[in-house]
């Protein structure tokens, strides 16, 4: 036993070596040595081993410090997947792809993708909660992956407007008291309330979301605070809105609490609280460096590099961005409060450019003028407006510009174009970039007709502004002007790139298909057009007109009835339809159209005489007579009635045929006579256009037949030419508005003097000068 032997340090000994002697020898206590050979086995060194080197070595082994006679390394152990614990981790991490793949679907807007996600990660989840009970490790739960989880479930939800599922996962984070800090997920739970403008709910959601949340976290509560007064606006409670207002301007002001404060400081009709509430707004504080800062310096050009690089990174422009909204918030604001701080709209506007003059925003009190003089034209006070703007023709460039192209456009919305040409050369000379001076100027050579110059400045203004949707507009006006018709229809087509759903777009494409002999392309464009505007009654009808040219009549006739479903007073809609119903023999349904179109234009007869013409058809021949008597009383002189009436009394044997016949008679020679007249009238007015370049070839000038002649031809050319059938007549032609007392000239008493002019019919022809009336 190791215990009946004293301790080494007790007795001396003999320290013998392998490398003093070969065979060691043993101690006084009978103990071996440490590196003795005991039956042919040499015991290894139990304490230090020299690296490399080993007593065995003397006994035949090579040097191999490295191992390497022992061959490969064996192969690793395999992991057993089969072990629960390897299981749930691989769940797990199955878990955690599922998640993050949700939010990616959601980045990129696919948000049924994102929702398929989430319910597969909460399916895996709920199977890896069960397999940690079953091997007994419930207590080891990874409460951080169930509540992301749940709460990537709810946003997905709520994303695809399932609020009932969405609140129902919420309530389930909330009312779990081992999540921390879930009471937060109340303010969400609260924006789906407000969205489904439940607001008596989102509210209270908001007020227990801001009970707990501490005071330390203060741009949190502050933010809620703003969603209640938000909610407080829509249920149209502004004292509790103003309120919460109120609370965060005093607390952490800023411009968009200010703005909202503005808007219920107006909804009550509060001035004064308006005047201060507006210069809180223009004073709050923004955050962002001066400009000055990007702005170089010769001396050092280290620091030139550092702003250049500096100069239009992520967080200046966020600054601009946040510039230009305050800039926005406090125009709209100045344009609301205006009209209703003072007694006239410009004693507010006055007010507001002084306020904001005194502030950090000078420049924005020229815009505000441009305002003023705008909110002008808007009461159609033209003559307030132009003075207001001709008072920026001395200030700095860029405002002398904006108001020199709005008094171009109001000259031109007057038709004064050579003012409108003015101006807008001004507001180029002020700012040669300018799109909208640019579009002015080519507006006026447009109506001047000098369309391609107008392209020119088109172009110009879509070189220095690539969205100015309004000068590519007009640049494919004036391409269709000159006939350059696949420019043109470049250019709307792009156009319609940039607005998808504009209806003049559409209506200039389906207009130049038409001119290129592509009536099926300019059917699907109209397609489009009635989709966006579907009530359009001249869309309609151009559709019922191209199916038509296509030999299509059963389309034609639906379009052309919709169109004057929605117009009725479309003559040339009437029409068709009318003349359809005749083709189609139904012509009862015909006279409705006729009789329509009667009362639009009743001094034209043709409408009268296709109503009868349609009883004549339909076999009514009495109601047709009446129709035809009835034409006969306001126009006497009207030969096609009277030749029906004529073939109707002798059909039906009535004895006022030989009446009929007798004016028929008459009406058609006063007609020849007036041929007679007309033709006579140009003979002379030929013959004396002759003399009198033959006198003027001889020096002399007179006033002979040939002046009479000139004037008796430009008399008579303002009479009817007796040859043009009845369809052909214009209301300056037939005056049939006017129904003589007496009845029909032909049917009088003839007195002396028409006894007299009807016996010189036939004289001399330099005479008719006095016969016709003036």
């Amino acid at each position: 036993m190791t215990a009946k032997f004293p301790g080494t340090a007790v007795g001396t000994r003999v320290l013998g070596t392998a490398f003093n002697s070969r065979v060691p020898m043993s101690s006084s206590m009978g103990r071996p040595m440490t590196g003795s050979v005991q039956d042919g086995v040499a015991r290894p060194m139990t304490a230090v081993r020299a690296a490399g080197y080993s007593s065995a070595m003397s006994r035949g082994s090579t040097f191999d410090p490295l191992g390497q006679s022992k061959g490969p390394a064996p192969p690793l152990e395999s992991k057993n997947e089969d072990t629960p614990e390897e299981k749930i981790k691989i769940l797990e991490k199955k878990v955690n792809d599922l998640i993050e793949e949700s939010c990616i679907a959601h980045v990129r807007g696919d948000l049924q993708l994102a929702l398929e996600k989430a319910k597969d990660a909460g399916r895996k989840e709920r199977t890896l909660v069960r397999q940690r009970d079953q091997t007994g490790t419930a207590d080891h739960i990874n409460l951080d992956l169930t509540y992301s989880v749940l709460f990537n479930l709810a946003n997905q939800y709520a994303n695809n407007d399932m609020f009932p599922e969405a609140l129902n996962t919420y309530q389930v984070i909330v009312k779990n008291k081992m999540f921390t800090n879930a009471g937060r997920l109340k303010v969400n739970m609260a924006n789906i309330y407000f969205k489904q403008k439940n607001y008596p709910k989102a509210i209270k959601f908001y007020r227990m979301a801001l009970d707990q949340i501490s005071n330390t976290h203060k741009d949190m509560r502050i933010k809620i605070m703003q969603n209640i007064g938000v909610v407080f606006i829509c249920m149209g409670q502004y004292s509790d809105a103003i309120s919460s207002f109120e609370h965060i301007m005093t607390e952490s002001p800023n411009i968009r609490t200010g703005f909202n404060l503005i808007l219920c400081y107006y909804a009550i009709g509060d001035r004064e609280r308006m005047k201060k509430a507006f210069q809180k707004l223009i004073y709050v504080p923004l955050g962002i460096e001066d400009e000055e800062k990007y702005t170089p310096s010769n001396d050092d050009p280290h620091a030139n590099l550092v702003i250049e690089a500096i100069k239009n990174d992520q967080l200046h422009q966020m600054e601009r961005e946040r510039k230009a909204l305050a800039e926005k918030y406090i125009m709209t604001a100045a344009k609301l409060i205006a009209p209703a701080i003072e007694a006239s709209f410009a004693a507010g506007f006055d007010w507001c450019v002084e306020m904001v003059k005194s502030s950090q925003y000078v420049e924005l009190a020229n815009d505000l003028e441009i305002s003023k003089a705008i909110t002008y034209l808007r009461q159609k006070e033209f003559n307030q407006a132009v003075e207001t703007l001709k008072m920026f023709e001395k200030k700095d460039t860029r405002v002398k510009s904006a108001a020199a192209t709005n008094l171009s456009f109001l000259y031109f919305l007057e038709k004064d174009y050579d003012q409108a040409d003015r101006y807008a050369d001004l507001a180029m000379m002020a700012d040669r970039y300018n799109p909208a001076a640019l579009i002015n100027k080519g507006n006026t050579l447009f109506v001047r007709g000098d369309h391609e110059k107008a392209g020119e400045f088109f172009k110009e203004a879509l070189r220095n502004d690539s969205s100015c949707t309004e000068a590519l507009y007009n640049l494919g006006l004036t391409y269709k002007r000159l006939g350059r018709l696949e420019e043109a229809l470049d250019c709307f087509l792009k156009l319609h790139a940039i607005l998808r759903n504009n209806a003049q777009v559409m209506y200039q494409l389906a207009s130049l298909y038409e001119v290129l002999d592509d009536p099926n392309q300019a059917i699907q464009w109209l397609m489009q057009l009635i989709s966006v505007t579907p009530t359009d009654a001249q869309v309609l009808a151009k559709l019922g007109e191209l199916y038509d040219g296509e030999g299509d009549k059963s389309q034609a006739f639906q379009y052309y009835y919709e169109s004057f479903r929605y117009f009725p007073s479309n003559i040339d809609v009437i029409e068709w339809l009318g003349a359809y119903y005749i083709d189609t023999q139904f012509c009862e349904k015909a006279i409705q159209y006729f009789e329509r179109a009667t009362l639009i234009q009743p001094t034209q007869v043709k409408w009268q005489l296709m109503v009868a013409s349609c009883y004549r058809r339909s076999g009514n021949y009495q109601k047709a007579l009446e129709t035809y008597k009835d034409i006969h009383r306001k126009f006497p002189e009207n030969t096609e009635c009277l030749r029906f009436l004529v073939r109707l009394c002798t059909d039906m044997g009535l004895k006022e045929v030989q009446d009929y016949a007798t004016k028929l008679k008459k009406v058609e020679k006063m007609k020849e006579i007036k041929e007679q007249r007309v033709k006579s009238a140009r003979d002379n007015s030929a013959r004396g256009r002759r003399e009198g370049s033959a006198s003027s070839d001889s020096g002399h000038s007179s006033r002979g037949p040939s002046a009479r002649g000139e004037r008796l031809s430009a008399r008579l050319r303002s009479l009817p030419d007796s040859n043009e059938p009845y369809e052909a007549s214009s209301q300056r032609d037939i005056d049939a508005s006017y129904l003589d007392p007496l009845g029909p000239q032909l049917e009088r008493p003839k007195t002396a003097a028409k006894k007299r002019i009807e016996e010189d019919e036939f004289a001399d022809e330099e005479l008719g000068d006095d016969l016709l009336p003036d």
